[in-house]
């Protein structure tokens, strides 16, 4: 949804439709099962799990996929995930950081090696592409939910940094350990949100020729279509 760095909002295909909403409704369920087993599972108590049903709501997802992805954290007590942030550089030298939840490690930091290589690019360490972005909270809310004067206001008086706006939806910008009291404050004026959550914002956008963008597309779509991916952000200006 996001139209800067992260790419899950910019690669979808109408060919593709069906395939990439199974996908997203998959990352989605996931994290609300984490959310749900790792804290309340009310989600009036837990910011996170709240956010993800918030996701799920926007996304379509229906009532009964959220509620068997809230149960599943209470019948696979023993299925562990985990979230790992792998990083490394692309065709052309884009830099990437991928956030996964992951039940089995090995697997996933052995298909993203293979996707980086295929691609002409490395897998790097923690730390060898993070420093090219900052971490910010970010909160989307659909255009047509509020006026952009409005969430301007109520942005600022809830505790954000910055709030943008678009053809499609309002960002709003704040500091990422402030993130689930900001979306608190929002919520007594908001229902709806499209997303909320930590995302990485490049400090200065890669700027590539146009023959070139092909192949970074294709690396960053297989990046995305990796079932244990949840999140991709780049420095590619788009």
């Amino acid at each position: 949804m996001a139209g800067h760095s992260h790419w899950a909002g910019i690669k979808h295909k109408k060919d593709r439709a069906d395939k990439q909403k199974s996908k997203i409704f998959t990352k989605i369920s996931k994290e609300i099962t984490v959310a749900a087993k790792l804290g309340d599972k009310d989600p009036e108590m837990n910011p996170r799990l709240r956010s993800a049903i918030q996701s799920a709501r926007s996304a379509n997802m229906p009532k009964e996929n959220i509620k068997r992805a809230i149960d599943k954290s209470e019948n696979n007590m023993g299925h562990n995930f985990e979230n790992i942030r792998y990083e490394g550089f692309g065709p052309n030298k884009v830099a990437v950081v991928v956030e996964t939840l992951t039940d089995n490690k090995n697997r996933t930091a052995s298909n993203l090696r293979t996707i980086f290589q295929k691609s002409g690019g490395t897998l790097g360490t923690q730390g060898s592409a993070s420093h090219n972005f900052s971490q910010i909270g970010i909160i989307k809310i659909e255009k047509s939910e509020i006026s952009d004067d409005k969430i301007f206001e109520l942005a600022i008086e809830s505790g954000a940094n910055e709030c943008k706006s678009n053809n499609s939806f309002h960002e709003i910008h704040c500091d990422k350990n402030h993130i689930y009291n900001v979306k608190k404050n929002l919520e007594k004026h908001l229902n709806n949100f499209l997303s909320t959550g930590i995302e990485w914002v490049p400090v200065l956008y890669l700027e590539v020729k146009k023959q070139e963008k092909e192949d970074i597309i294709n690396f960053l779509d297989n990046l995305t279509d990796d079932e244990d991916v949840q999140n991709v952000y780049s420095n590619i200006k788009v």
